[in-house]
């Protein structure tokens, strides 16, 4: 009896100097426990149910014998072809003449006739002269009934000048020389029947004192 106290005694101090082994001791019982746990959760289970077995054959339903017949289609009768339909408007036709309209009109197409000549007029002369100039006058004169503007334009010879230019007793015009030519258009119109002086002061240097040209409105002037 005093034998096995001493035995335990031992295994008791043994084990409280060695506390690993312990703990070894209770992985070791708690690993034996899941297992059975485990072996007896599987033997419980249930079987799973299975389905139903289907049957070997399928009864499939009874198909005709025949083919099933197709009635006939009627298919529509060709017809002719779709043609464009021709214009039913008629050809243009010929004007009392004789001749088609286009041809006509051609024909008579003329070209328009100029404007009629300005009804203002003008005379040329020279009413004073020395060495080295001399002064000029366009006369004016308006033969419609009612008052017309004017322009006058003189071509001056090389080597000349207008130093000055006025309207005689009227309403003054405006004045340009432009490559020897000098152009003076009217302040106000002329009246009808009426008659005006258009006067400048030329200085030149050669001989050939006159200008090469006088025109009113387009018209060359007389006395020049």
């Amino acid at each position: 009896m005093s034998g096995t106290r001493h035995r335990s005694s031992r295994a008791a101090m043994a084990l409280a100097s060695s506390p690993w082994l312990l703990v070894a001791t209770g992985v070791v019982v708690m690993v034996m426990l899941l297992v059975v746990a485990l072996a007896a959760s599987r033997g419980r289970e249930p079987e799973t149910a299975r389905p139903a077995d289907l049957p070997a054959t399928m009864a499939l339903p009874d198909l005709p014998s025949s083919p099933p017949s197709r009635a006939p289609v009627a298919l529509p009768a060709p017809g002719a072809p779709q043609l464009t339909p021709r214009r039913s408007d008629a050809p243009p036709g010929p004007t009392p003449s004789g001749r088609p309209a286009s041809s006509a009109a051609g024909r008579d197409a003329r070209p328009e006739s100029p404007p009629p000549p300005s009804p203002v007029t003008g005379r040329y002369r020279v009413m004073e002269a020395w060495d080295d100039g001399f002064i000029g006058e366009v006369l004016l004169t308006n033969a419609a009934a009612g008052p017309r503007p004017w322009t006058v334009r003189l071509v001056l010879p090389a080597g000349s000048r207008v130093a000055s230019s006025w309207v005689e007793g009227a309403p003054q015009g405006t004045s340009r020389t432009s490559d020897g030519v000098f152009t003076y258009t009217s302040g106000v119109d002329l009246d009808g029947g009426a008659s005006v002086a258009l006067r400048f002061h030329l200085e030149h240097d050669g001989e050939n004192t006159r200008p090469s040209e006088c025109a009113v409105d387009g018209a060359a002037c007389a006395g020049l």
